[in-house]
């Protein structure tokens, strides 16, 4: 089914809050209406733009053109065996309720990567991680509609170049498909991931450690740190996490001896953004109507009535404190549409 709107309010598509329009708005739940679409050039027009929840997009104005939107659901077993299980969700699946589906179901994988928003489609797209996990640890295969001709593909994980919140679809082939569906491998004996965060100190106050605590540690450690965008309007992490030379990051240490770090490589290390941004005075503040999230450094907040323009302005200055005082580039994980 095709639902075609005009003059739509996207508040419900971005969870930073703003009350921005489309001029048309399509959401389609099949692959055919997606090609019917697509094949369509004059009615979808010539500024286009494909979303999901909006949960990494900051909206800088009304957007004049057509947005379209996923509505294809449904999660399958496509393949079951002793070890693992191949499960297939639509691109329009809340993310939050597949990895709600595979610990209900004991296949482990997801679970680190409990309540991040957005929908499946694009956790193919973002490569979204959380404590330590990665979408592309678990995803097999993207199966995609290519824009200028209508035609299905299917990449391989290894054919969708997955790197730190990076994908082919964000780099070489952006622009040109659409995600339909998405394909994980979750197991049946999982390894349980405890050492990022305070993950280990949370799950004590449970008596045992499996799936569903795990979950359940996760969603309460989000929950204590990250405002919820229906009261307080927010992208979630605004800003990756800078991958830095060891040599620079060792000079950093001399100054900062309690800098935090994760080791990449013999030549690299992650620094938290969050933290350099802390360190730089920033929790807490607001710049207009714009602010910085008071537990949690990393994440932008719309106090109530700010422009995408305001938000992107208090990124530029939280960008330039950090740059003057760590002498690091941190750049927004947040995708802005003009």
């Amino acid at each position: 089914m095709i639902t075609i709107k005009k003059e739509y309010s996207l508040l419900p598509h971005n969870t930073f809050g703003l009350d921005v329009k489309a001029d048309t708005f399509i959401e389609y739940t099949t692959v055919d209406d997606l090609k019917q679409i697509l094949a369509d050039k004059e009615a979808l027009g010539s500024s286009y733009l494909h979303i999901g929840s909006g949960s990494n997009l900051l909206f800088m104005t009304d957007y004049k053109g057509t947005i379209l939107h996923s509505g294809i659901k449904g999660i399958e077993v496509i393949e079951n065996n002793s070890d693992h299980v191949l499960v297939k969700a639509g691109a329009g699946v809340e993310w939050d309720d597949f990895v709600a589906h595979c610990v209900s179901h004991e296949w482990g994988g997801a679970e680190n990567l409990s309540l991040i928003p957005g929908e499946v489609g694009a956790s193919a797209v973002q490569n979204i991680g959380a404590y330590g996990v990665e979408a592309k640890d678990l995803i097999t295969q993207v199966e995609a509609i290519e824009i200028a001709t209508g035609k299905e593909r299917i990449f391989t994980n290894e054919e969708c170049n997955y790197a730190y919140r990076q994908s082919i679809f964000k780099s070489e082939l952006k622009g040109k498909y659409m995600i339909t569906y998405v394909t994980y491998k979750l197991s049946k004996h999982p390894v349980f991931n405890l050492e990022y965060g305070n993950i280990k100190s949370e799950l004590a106050k449970y008596k045992e450690i499996s799936l569903i605590t795990i979950r359940e540690a996760i969603i309460a450690i989000r929950n204590s740190k990250l405002p919820d965008p229906k009261i307080e309007g927010n992208a979630g992490s605004f800003f990756m996490n800078p991958i830095i030379p060891r040599t620079h990051f060792l000079e950093l240490q001399k100054k900062f001896p309690d800098i935090p770090h994760y080791e990449i490589d013999e030549d690299h290390v992650k620094v938290p953004a969050g933290w350099m941004i802390d360190k730089c005075g920033w929790k807490g503040k607001n710049l207009g109507h714009a602010g910085v999230h008071s537990k949690q450094a990393l994440v932008l907040v719309n106090k109530g009535g700010a422009t995408g323009s305001e938000i992107v302005a208090l990124a530029r200055e939280i960008q330039a404190s950090v740059k003057n005082t760590f002498n690091i580039d941190i750049h927004p994980e947040v995708i802005f549409i003009l």
